[in-house]
């Protein structure tokens, strides 16, 4: 083989570089997928045992309205009912997506098709700087303005699914803007372009053409924000009371996965009945926030235009 072959041949300083960086890239993807396929054996192996290990029947887990691990009913049954939490955590989350949507989208739409000069400037400063409070301070001004405000309108303790409902409304209003702002200035320009030119008035194109062409972004960014309330504890845990009791209304101490288990974890023995239980409750509160997942997936794919 003569000299040019052989250097024809040989592969280059930049295939080198390419080949290393598809390497590195490979070794990183591995790397999350296992860390995420250890984090989803970890919490299963451990939210498993309280039906393999302590013989807990599942129907009686997810429908009995009694949580008090550490005592027996009358059948010798553990009461570990995680209804309550169930319903406190789907509670404050939906009630608060449903709320937050409406300001999230018509603030977008002012900052990308009404007042995009003054969005930029002013709005999204703003809502950074919303995203970037930590959850405590949410909490401690929940406890301050917004558990006092019920308490006087509604009357009652304050602490509620009401209570957690406006300071997760705050928290999560942020994002979803952020990401319903990023889901409209991706739809091509044409679109507005090809509306305008056929009659359509502002608001038609907005409405029907604009918003259609963004709502699998918009869908993502509600399901962002209903995944940060569904697993936020620590503000939640502030004024939501946290009384493992089935509420029966909007203003009546109430609690969730997260405040159960952030205020329980650390006071219960591993391996020990009370300490499976919530670890059964954080394996819940996985699987529900795949199925939120999967859900605004589903619904995503359905408000694509074809």
């Amino acid at each position: 083989m003569d000299p040019i072959q052989q250097a024809m041949l040989k592969k280059s300083h930049a295939a080198k570089l390419e080949r290393r960086g598809k390497l590195i890239s490979l070794f990183c993807i591995s790397l999350i997928v296992v860390v995420v396929l250890a984090i989803f054996f970890f919490v299963a192996s451990r939210g498993l045992a309280t039906f393999f290990t302590n013989k807990v029947n599942l129907w009686r887990f997810l429908s009995q309205t009694t949580w008090s691990p550490a005592v027996k009913d009358a059948s010798g049954q553990p009461q570990v009912g995680a209804l309550p939490m169930i319903v406190g955590s789907f509670g404050v989350t939906l009630l608060s997506a449903v709320i937050a949507t409406p300001f999230a989208v018509g603030a977008a739409i002012f900052m990308t098709e009404i007042a995009p000069n003054l969005g930029k400037k002013v709005l999204q400063p703003v809502i950074e700087l919303l995203v970037g409070i930590p959850s405590v301070v949410y909490g401690f001004i929940g406890l301050s303005v917004v558990v006092p405000f019920i308490r006087n309108i509604f009357g009652g303790t304050g602490f509620g699914i009401l209570a957690g409902t406006f300071v997760l409304f705050v928290m999560i209003l942020p994002t979803v803007t952020s990401m319903t702002v990023d889901a409209l200035k991706a739809v091509p320009r044409h679109y507005r372009e090809a509306s305008l030119a056929l009659g359509g008035t502002r608001w038609q194109t907005i409405s029907r053409v604009v918003l259609r062409a963004a709502m699998p972004g918009i869908l993502t960014g509600i399901v962002f924000g209903m995944a940060r309330a569904f697993g936020e504890a620590l503000a939640v845990q502030m004024v939501i009371g946290n009384a493992a009791l089935l509420p029966t209304n909007l203003i009546s101490p109430a609690s969730t996965l997260t405040s159960v288990l952030t205020s329980g974890i650390g006071n219960t023995v591993m391996g020990s009945l009370e300490n499976n239980a919530l670890w059964s409750l954080a394996l819940l509160l996985l699987l529900m926030s795949l199925a939120f997942n999967l859900l605004i997936r589903w619904i995503g794919k359905k408000g694509e235009i074809k």
